[in-house]
């Protein structure tokens, strides 16, 4: 583990609402400006390109303005790889930093398939990781598919062993459980602009999963949301008396960065756009694992076991089986055809 200190970053922002080439420019931008600031490590949103799909929260599921939105989120979904995972490599490299990002992700020739994706490069630029959140939340579950074992798990990078979740599977003990075992030491939480237009706040779900999260594994955590501005609000069509209700206090954003002591180390931010800054003393995670290593000294192997399935099912038919001679003389199609 590096003993050093590591600067890291939570990017607290808006997409260019259901735009990929504009967001990707933007993202990009604001890696580059997060590196001049001494930022080694960013976090971003969760589908913050092109945008997270909030629109559930204000329209009937069916209907003709979700059922919009959500072939556009399709057509401006990302492909992994493709062009804007090059660019935003370059600008990884460009700033020095390590790079958690949530995408929508589309999966390559398919024309309706997407997942909640995190990706994650190193300071040099290289795709070190893809993972595809488990288990779509509300009203995500009618545009992305989940996710398998094969893409979790935390990523060796220069800072060392780092890891991403995506908002609600923050939540998962397991999840939680399993990182801390592979050691992880920063750890990127990415969440929406807020949640439904009722229930638990976002703030105080952001800040309770965090500091949970850092006493549990003995890491830091950098949480970014996502912003609610007029153009998202907008292109969502949202009725002002949905925006009059998530003006209440603690509905929106609330990115911070945490200790592994659960101290807030930045934040919460409020409802403006910006990046939050830390310095992150790894040196704290030791003190804070020779106290309590869940993974370690902490954990009882002969009582708690975890089993991580890191393989995903194939969906592919490889023949067709042919169908039983019905009496009519007509075989299957399978069937070898003779002269």
């Amino acid at each position: 583990m590096n003993d050093g200190k590591v600067h890291v970053a939570a990017v607290q922002a808006a997409s260019v609402p259901l735009d990929r080439a504009a967001t990707t420019a933007k993202a990009c931008a604001l890696i580059r400006e997060a590196g001049r600031n001494g930022a080694q490590m960013v976090v971003f949103p969760e589908g913050f390109i092109p945008a997270h799909a909030s629109w559930y929260h204000h329209h009937t599921a069916t209907g003709p303005v979700c059922t919009g939105l959500s072939v556009r989120l399709f057509e401006n979904a990302v492909e992994v790889p493709g062009p804007e995972t090059e660019a935003l490599a370059q600008a990884a490299r460009d700033a020095g930093a390590v790079v958690i990002m949530g995408v929508c992700e589309r999966r390559a020739g398919s024309n309706g398939t997407m997942f909640n994706t995190h990706i994650t490069f190193d300071a040099d630029g290289t795709l070190v990781g893809h993972h595809r959140k488990f288990m779509p939340t509300v009203g995500e579950r009618l545009v992305h598919t989940g996710g398998h074992g094969d893409t979790f798990g935390g990523h060796d990078t220069r800072l060392g062993r780092v890891s991403g979740l995506v908002c609600g599977e923050n939540l998962n003990p397991l999840a939680i459980f399993a990182l801390t075992q592979e050691n992880t030491v920063v750890h990127g939480m990415s969440w929406p602009a807020y949640f439904g237009l009722y229930g638990t706040p976002i703030q105080l779900l952001v800040q309770a999963t965090s500091q949970a999260f850092a006493l549990m594994s003995g890491a830091f955590v950098v949480s970014a949301c996502g912003v609610l501005d007029d153009a998202t609000a907008a292109t969502l069509e949202m009725p002002e008396a949905d925006r009059k209700l998530l003006a209440e206090p603690g509905r929106l954003s609330g990115s911070m960065i945490v200790a592994p002591s659960g101290a807030i180390l930045a934040g919460p931010m409020g409802t403006e756009e910006g990046i939050l800054y830390a310095e992150c003393d790894l040196a704290l995670i030791r003190r804070a694992k020779l106290a309590v290593d869940l993974s370690g000294h902490y954990h009882r192997p002969d009582i708690f076991s975890l089993h991580v399935n890191r393989t995903a099912p194939e969906a592919r038919v490889d023949h067709v089986l042919p169908r039983p001679d019905d009496g009519s003389g007509l075989r299957a199609a399978t069937d070898d055809a003779e002269g």
